[in-house]
């Protein structure tokens, strides 16, 4: 993989390009998943490569998985508050009761609210619809106050109109924060991206304006002439 990536701060930026292209690997080398063996990764003007992915998380950026990643056991209020702790100043203790944290747990309601799934407050998330799994874990994604938020893949598997609401809820919900997002729903990309970079083996062939790549014949080319045209 040879990518060189500018994400201006504030903006959202997608990333797209056919299956093997090198998107999941990239979101993993920037999020310390996996090492760099080569080149620099920078958050804020400061490196990152060769952080633990905590390490990253507490410097501002937060992502979330292809394959869903919340505690299914837990109930959705539970995951919520999880996700809060740390940057609410709580460390590891067995002396905490988080039932008598009022701000803690008001700030955890809140989050519910912004991602409409306060009606599921109490309930296993391991039970909740697949779309509202993906909500959740949106909503845990940016419950540490990450400025830089990953999500990768936030739309797959879903019908038509819970894509719509996953776009309107990822528009809302990350106002004001940088966003780059990996996605193969091509109607998705051009409502949310400000920016297009297209990957193919490991490589950028284009990055731009939406509209630019829409009519990029490279790009339309890798997708076969058929998802960009």
């Amino acid at each position: 993989m040879g990518v060189s990536l500018d994400v201006a701060a504030g903006s959202r930026h997608a990333i797209i390009g056919p299956n093997g292209a090198g998107k999941t690997t990239l979101f993993n080398l920037i999020s310390g998943r996996f090492p760099a063996s080569a080149g620099r990764i920078e958050l804020h003007g400061q490196r990152i490569d060769g952080l633990a992915p905590h390490e990253i998380t507490r410097r501002g950026l937060s992502r979330s998985f292809q394959v869903t990643s919340i505690f299914s056991r837990l109930s959705v209020f539970e995951n919520v508050r999880c996700g809060l702790l740390w940057s609410r100043g709580y460390r590891y203790s067995f002396w905490h009761l988080l039932a008598r944290e009022r701000a803690l747990n008001d700030a955890a309601e809140r989050l519910l609210a912004d991602v409409g799934l306060e009606s599921r407050r109490d309930l296993p998330a391991g039970l909740l619809s697949y779309a509202e799994q993906r909500a959740l874990e949106i909503g845990i994604t940016i419950a540490g106050g990450a400025d830089t938020i990953l999500l990768d893949e936030p739309t797959a598997g879903m019908s038509r109109s819970e894509a719509d609401h996953a776009v309107d809820l990822i528009r809302r919900i990350t106002a004001g924060k940088t966003l780059v997002m990996v996605e193969h729903d091509m109607s998705v990309v051009f409502d949310l991206a400000d920016v297009v970079t297209v990957l193919v083996y490991g490589q950028v062939i284009a990055s731009g304006p939406p509209a630019e790549i829409r009519a990029n014949r490279a790009v339309q080319d890798a997708y076969l002439g058929t998802e960009v045209a």
